[in-house]
C-alpha cells in the first residue's frame, strides 16, 4: 500500500461518525438492551449465596445457578445466529425479548414449588432469550455505520451495560438480600431437625422475596418488547440478500486465528468476570466475615470501578489488542494480590479488577469479527456461545471453595483464596491474545469503507 494511500484511509476513518445521525433513535433502542441484559446478569450473581444460605447447600451446588445462566447462553448462540441468518436482527431482537421475558415469569411457579431444579430451568429459558439479544445486539451495533468505527460504536453502547448492572446489584442488595430472614444458616440447620415446618415457612417467605425483582423485570421486558415490535428498524449491513451457506461459513471461520482466538479469549474473560463478580461475596463473608448484604456493597463498589467510557476514548489512540492486553495483565496482578493479601487488602485488589475488565468483552468481539463481513453473523455467535465460560468456571471455583486450607509451603491459603487461581490464568489466556491481536494489527492495512 502506497503512502497517499494509507493516509487516505486514515483521512477516512477520522471522518466516519462513530454514530450516523440517521439511525440515532434505532441505536438508542438496541443501546438499551445492553442494560436489559446487564440487570439480568447482575441480580443473578449474588443468588449463588442466596439460594446457598436458603436451600442449606454446597458452593458448588448453588453455583449451578450459573451454570444454569450462562449455559443458556453457550446452546442458543448458534440457533439464535441461523435464526437471524434466516430472517433480521429485529426478529431475533423480538424472540430474545419473549423467552427473556419468559424465563423471568417463571419465577413464579417456581417459587409456589421451592424447587431448585425448577429455578434453574427458569434460568435457562431466560438466558436463552439473553442469548438471541446478544447475537443479534452485537453485530447489529457493528453494523450501524463505518466499519472503520465499529468496535468504538460496540464500545460505546456496551459504556451502559454498567447501568443496568449497577441497577440489578442495587435490587439484589436491598431488595433481596436485606430483605431475606435474618435467621443465619447454622440457625436454619439447627431448624432442618427440630422445627422444618419453621424452616419451611422462612424458606418460602425468601423464596417470594426472591422472585419478585424477577417477575417485575419480567412484565418490563414485555413493554419493551411491544416497543421493538412498533419500531421500523433499519437494516444492517449484510441483511438484505443474505443466505445460508453454513459449510463453507464455518470453514472460513475455523481458518481464522484471529476470530478462533478471539472465541478463546472470550471464553476465559467471561469466566474470569462471572468468578470475581459472583464471589466477591463468599471473599467477603469467608475470609472478612461480613453479612451477604454488605458483602454485596463491595460488589457494587466493583462495579464503579468501571472504566469503559475511558477506554473507549483511549481506542482513538491506541490499538485494541495493546490495550487489552495490558489492561489483562493489570487484572492478573491485581488477583494475585487478592490470593496471597490477607484481608481488607485482598478485597481491594478484588474490587480492582473490574476496572480491568471494563474494556474486555467489546474489544474481543469487535477485533474478532473484523473484517468477516457477512460471516460476522454467524462469528457473533461463536461469541455469545463463549459466554458459556461463565457457565464452566464459576461452578470449578465453587469445587475448590468447598475444599479445606492449601498449604503452599510457605504459606497456607484458605480454600476461598486459593479458587482464585483459577481467575488470575483467565486473565493469562486473555493477555495472550490482546499480544496476537497487536501484532497482527501492525502488519494489516487499514478497512476501507
Amino acid at each position: 500500500m502506497t503512502e497517499s494511500s494509507a493516509s487516505s484511509n486514515n483521512d477516512l476513518e477520522k471522518k466516519a461518525k462513530v454514530i450516523p445521525y440517521h439511525i440515532l433513535w434505532p441505536f438508542i433502542l438496541v443501546t438499551s438492551l445492553f442494560a436489559l441484559w446487564g440487570f439480568a446478569n447482575d441480580v443473578t450473581n449474588p443468588m449463588v449465596a442466596a439460594f446457598k444460605e436458603i436451600l442449606l447447600i454446597s458452593h458448588f451446588q448453588s453455583s449451578l445457578v450459573q451454570f444454569a445462566f450462562y449455559g443458556g447462553y453457550c446452546v442458543m448462540a448458534i440457533p439464535a445466529a441461523l435464526f437471524i441468518r434466516r430472517f433480521t436482527y429485529k426478529a431475533g431482537i423480538l424472540v430474545g425479548l419473549i423467552l427473556y421475558a419468559l424465563g423471568a415469569l417463571l419465577f413464579i411457579p417456581s417459587g409456589m414449588m421451592m424447587a431448585f431444579w425448577a429455578f434453574l430451568l427458569s434460568y435457562f429459558i431466560l438466558t436463552c432469550g439473553l442469548s438471541f439479544l446478544e447475537t443479534s445486539s452485537n453485530p447489529y451495533v457493528l453494523s450501524m455505520g463505518s466499519e472503520q468505527t465499529a468496535t468504538r460504536r460496540l464500545n460505546f453502547a456496551q459504556a451502559f451495560n454498567p447501568i443496568g448492572s449497577l441497577t440489578g446489584m442495587f435490587v439484589a442488595q436491598k431488595l433481596i438480600l436485606a430483605r431475606l430472614d435474618e435467621t443465619t444458616e447454622e440457625g436454619r440447620r439447627a431448624l432442618l431437625e427440630t422445627a422444618p415446618d419453621q424452616l419451611r415457612a422462612i424458606r418460602a417467605h425468601d423464596l417470594a422475596v426472591l422472585r419478585g425483582p424477577y417477575v417485575a423485570i419480567g412484565l418490563i421486558v414485555l413493554a419493551v418488547f411491544v416497543i421493538f415490535l412498533l419500531t421500523k428498524m433499519p437494516m444492517g449491513r449484510g441483511e438484505q440478500g443474505a443466505h445460508l451457506n453454513l459449510g463453507p461459513t464455518l470453514k472460513r471461520l475455523f481458518a481464522n486465528k484471529k476470530y478462533v482466538g478471539g472465541v478463546i479469549a472470550q471464553a476465559f474473560y467471561v469466566g474470569v468476570q462471572i468468578m470475581c463478580w459472583t464471589f466477591i461475596i463468599q471473599y467477603a463473608m469467608n475470609e472478612l466475615g461480613m453479612s451477604a448484604e454488605k458483602a454485596q456493597g463491595y460488589n457494587i463498589i466493583a462495579i464503579f470501578c468501571s472504566s469503559r467510557f475511558i477506554c473507549t476514548y483511549l481506542l482513538k489512540y491506541f490499538s485494541p489488542g495493546g490495550l487489552l492486553a495490558t489492561l489483562a495483565v493489570s487484572g492478573g496482578l491485581l488477583v494475585l494480590g487478592t490470593i496471597f493479601i490477607k484481608g481488607m487488602t485482598g478485597l481491594y485488589c478484588l474490587i480492582a479488577v473490574s476496572a480491568c475488565m471494563s474494556l474486555m468483552f467489546p474489544t474481543i468481539y469487535g477485533i474478532a469479527l473484523r473484517g468477516l463481513g457477512d460471516d460476522a453473523k454467524l462469528g457473533a455467535a461463536g461469541l455469545i456461545m463463549a459466554i458459556g465460560g461463565g457457565s464452566i468456571m464459576p461452578p470449578l471455583q465453587a469445587y475448590i471453595m468447598d475444599k479445606g486450607a492449601f498449604n503452599l509451603g510457605f504459606m497456607t491459603l484458605s480454600s476461598t483464596r486459593a479458587s482464585f487461581f483459577l481467575p488470575f490464568i483467565c486473565f493469562v489466556v486473555v493477555a495472550y491474545y490482546g499480544i496476537f491481536a497487536h501484532r497482527n494489527s501492525r502488519s494489516e492495512a487499514p478497512i476501507t469503507a
